[in-house]
């Protein structure tokens, strides 16, 4: 080993790191995969709490015993995200049934459009019904699988709110146990490592919520000008999708404009698109740069990279938990430049 070059042995050296880090990174997503009912409603109590923290730090200087603030906070955010609910379902099912009739009308355009044959809606529908019974138990088993899994989600949901409650209660005392279970030469640096990554996710949850909720009345402002069938539920479905970078936007955006072709015509339509472009173009160029640039400072291919990763790993919850994730990484690897810079000034 010594009779090879120096920087040979570097190189050596580095990929040694390289599949020693690599390792480690795949038996730790191989874990949260397995163990993800427990793990799931971990990350998203740290979202929550990201979230709702200010809400309680206000709280408690204001004298509010942490307990009490603590549970007045997940009180709140029940009350909002449920009348949110709500409103949205409630969007959804006045005019649920004009914008699926309206993406029919649209997918019937297309298809004649195009020529192929066969393929209408009610083809499908008609092979669906045959295969539906011809495979009956298949289907029956599907729908207790699916009842299975709407159970899971909403014991998930519950036991993340506790754990938000929890979280938002013993912050100061989740630092002290970090603390004592580095060394103590590390502490410091593991508290700063903390800090700067809850403070990314932090940035992240509170940016992205205030950019849907523009984006989501600025889209269904315009749609309701034009006119558009359902611009509540529309923009209501602006708002979820924010929370995929990039993505949400665009399938979301898609869907107005489908709904705007089928039951306005080609003119509206492409009003529609100028519309969502607008907004694209002001949440690229103004709101991104104003909000987020301070807390998550990350390219957009390597969101786009972090989304389709989470893609692949959990579905949609992949896709949500991956730019914040990504945020936390990125701020601790930060932390760690900043150590080992100052390190080697000294």
């Amino acid at each position: 080993m010594h009779s090879l070059p120096e920087p040979v042995r570097r190189l050596a050296a580095w990929c040694v790191v390289a599949l020693l880090v690599t390792g480690v990174a795949a038996v730790g997503i191989w874990l949260c995969v397995t163990f993800r009912t427990v793990v799931t409603p971990v990350l998203l109590a740290l979202l929550g709490t990201a979230l709702l923290g200010p809400l309680h730090r206000r709280l408690v200087a204001m004298k509010v015993q942490r307990s009490l603030a603590a549970g007045l906070t997940c009180t709140a955010v029940v009350a909002v995200v449920g009348g949110a609910t709500y409103i949205v379902v409630a969007a959804l099912i006045d005019n649920g049934e004009q914008i699926v009739t309206s993406l029919r009308r649209a997918a019937d355009d297309l298809t004649r459009h195009f020529g192929a044959a066969g393929t209408s809606l009610d083809d499908l529908a008609g092979n669906a019904r045959e295969l539906l019974g011809k495979f009956g138990g298949t289907a029956a088993s599907g729908v207790i699988s699916g009842l299975s899994v709407v159970g899971e989600v909403i014991a998930m949901a519950v036991l993340a709110l506790f754990l938000v409650f929890f979280f938002l209660r013993d912050s100061g005392r989740a630092l002290a146990g970090l603390r004592s279970l580095v060394p103590r030469g590390g502490a410091d640096h593991a508290e700063a490592m903390a800090r700067r990554a809850f403070g990314a996710v932090e940035g992240f949850m509170r940016g992205t919520t205030f950019i849907a909720l523009i984006d989501a009345l600025l889209i269904t402002a315009g749609l309701l000008v034009l006119r558009v069938p359902g611009a509540v539920g529309l923009g209501a479905l602006v708002f979820v999708g924010a929370y995929i970078p990039y993505l949400g936007a665009f399938l979301s955006g898609a869907v107005a404009v489908l709904v705007a072709l089928a039951d306005r015509g080609v003119a509206i339509a492409l009003w529609a698109v100028g519309v969502v472009l607008a907004v694209q173009l002001i949440e690229g160029h103004l709101l991104q740069p104003m909000i987020q640039s301070r807390t998550v400072q990350m390219h957009p291919a390597v969101v786009m990279l972090a989304i389709t990763a989470g893609a692949s790993l959990a579905g949609i919850l992949g896709m949500l938990l991956a730019v914040p994730l990504t945020a936390a990484a990125f701020g601790v690897a930060g932390e760690l430049r900043k150590l080992y810079a100052a390190g080697g000034a000294a």
